[in-house]
Protein backbone atom coordinates (compact mmCIF):
# COMPACT_ATOMS: atom_id res chain seq x y z
CA UNK A 1 0.00 0.00 0.00
CA UNK A 2 1.98 2.84 -1.07
CA UNK A 3 1.44 6.39 -2.24
CA UNK A 4 0.23 6.93 -5.86
CA UNK A 5 -1.48 3.39 -6.25
CA UNK A 6 -4.91 2.74 -7.06
CA UNK A 7 -6.62 0.13 -4.71
CA UNK A 8 -10.61 -0.81 -4.45
CA UNK A 9 -11.68 0.48 -0.67
CA UNK A 10 -14.59 -0.11 0.99
CA UNK A 11 -16.28 2.86 1.63
CA UNK A 12 -19.66 1.75 3.83
CA UNK A 13 -20.55 2.68 5.50
CA UNK A 14 -21.78 6.21 3.94
CA UNK A 15 -23.09 9.19 5.85
CA UNK A 16 -25.06 11.92 4.10
CA UNK A 17 -23.44 12.78 0.60
CA UNK A 18 -20.39 10.35 1.39
CA UNK A 19 -19.45 8.03 -1.20
CA UNK A 20 -20.35 4.65 -0.57
CA UNK A 21 -19.64 1.33 -2.12
CA UNK A 22 -16.49 0.04 -3.28
CA UNK A 23 -14.94 2.29 -4.96
CA UNK A 24 -11.36 2.73 -6.66
CA UNK A 25 -9.24 5.36 -4.99
CA UNK A 26 -5.19 6.69 -5.30
CA UNK A 27 -2.92 6.57 -1.80
CA UNK A 28 -2.34 10.33 -1.51
CA UNK A 29 -0.33 9.49 2.25
CA UNK A 30 3.46 9.52 2.43
CA UNK A 31 4.33 6.07 3.25
CA UNK A 32 6.93 7.13 5.48
CA UNK A 33 4.23 8.80 7.98
CA UNK A 34 2.08 7.09 10.34
CA UNK A 35 2.00 5.11 13.39
CA UNK A 36 -1.49 4.28 12.98
CA UNK A 37 -2.81 1.69 10.24
CA UNK A 38 -4.50 4.39 8.41
CA UNK A 39 -3.99 5.41 4.80
CA UNK A 40 -5.31 8.89 3.19
CA UNK A 41 -7.11 8.10 -0.24
CA UNK A 42 -9.41 10.10 -2.40
CA UNK A 43 -12.03 8.20 -4.98
CA UNK A 44 -11.94 7.77 -8.70
CA UNK A 45 -14.45 8.36 -10.47
CA UNK A 46 -15.19 8.41 -14.48
CA UNK A 47 -14.54 11.32 -16.10
CA UNK A 48 -17.96 13.19 -16.97
CA UNK A 49 -17.73 17.04 -18.96
CA UNK A 50 -20.01 17.88 -16.40
CA UNK A 51 -17.05 17.97 -13.99
CA UNK A 52 -15.09 20.36 -15.96
CA UNK A 53 -16.16 23.40 -14.19
CA UNK A 54 -16.26 22.28 -11.44
CA UNK A 55 -12.23 22.88 -9.44
CA UNK A 56 -12.64 20.48 -6.92
CA UNK A 57 -12.94 17.46 -9.42
CA UNK A 58 -9.13 16.77 -10.58
CA UNK A 59 -9.13 15.09 -14.16
CA UNK A 60 -6.58 12.09 -14.51
CA UNK A 61 -5.46 10.96 -17.74
CA UNK A 62 -4.52 7.40 -18.22
CA UNK A 63 -0.92 6.45 -18.54
CA UNK A 64 1.32 3.40 -17.99
CA UNK A 65 2.55 4.77 -14.62
CA UNK A 66 -1.14 5.16 -12.90
CA UNK A 67 -2.64 2.38 -14.40
CA UNK A 68 -6.22 4.09 -15.60
CA UNK A 69 -7.73 3.16 -18.63
CA UNK A 70 -9.79 5.64 -19.49
CA UNK A 71 -10.03 9.19 -18.44
CA UNK A 72 -10.59 9.65 -14.93
CA UNK A 73 -11.45 11.76 -11.77
CA UNK A 74 -10.78 12.37 -8.48
CA UNK A 75 -13.42 13.86 -6.18
CA UNK A 76 -10.94 16.40 -3.54
CA UNK A 77 -14.27 16.66 -1.72
CA UNK A 78 -14.16 12.83 -0.53
CA UNK A 79 -10.45 13.05 0.40
CA UNK A 80 -10.32 10.38 3.73
CA UNK A 81 -8.61 8.33 6.10
CA UNK A 82 -9.15 5.02 6.48
CA UNK A 83 -8.67 1.54 7.91
CA UNK A 84 -6.01 -0.29 6.18
CA UNK A 85 -8.65 -3.22 6.31
CA UNK A 86 -11.56 -1.37 4.17
CA UNK A 87 -8.37 -1.43 0.92
CA UNK A 88 -9.47 -4.73 -0.39
CA UNK A 89 -6.96 -5.28 -3.34
CA UNK A 90 -4.69 -3.14 -5.69
CA UNK A 91 -6.38 -2.28 -9.18
CA UNK A 92 -5.46 -1.50 -12.49
CA UNK A 93 -8.61 0.65 -12.54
Amino acid sequence: MRRGEVWLVKLEPAVGAEIGKTRPAVIVSQDSIGILPLKVIVPITKWQEQYAGRDWMVRLEPSAENGLTKPSAVDTFQVSSVSEQRLVHRTDF
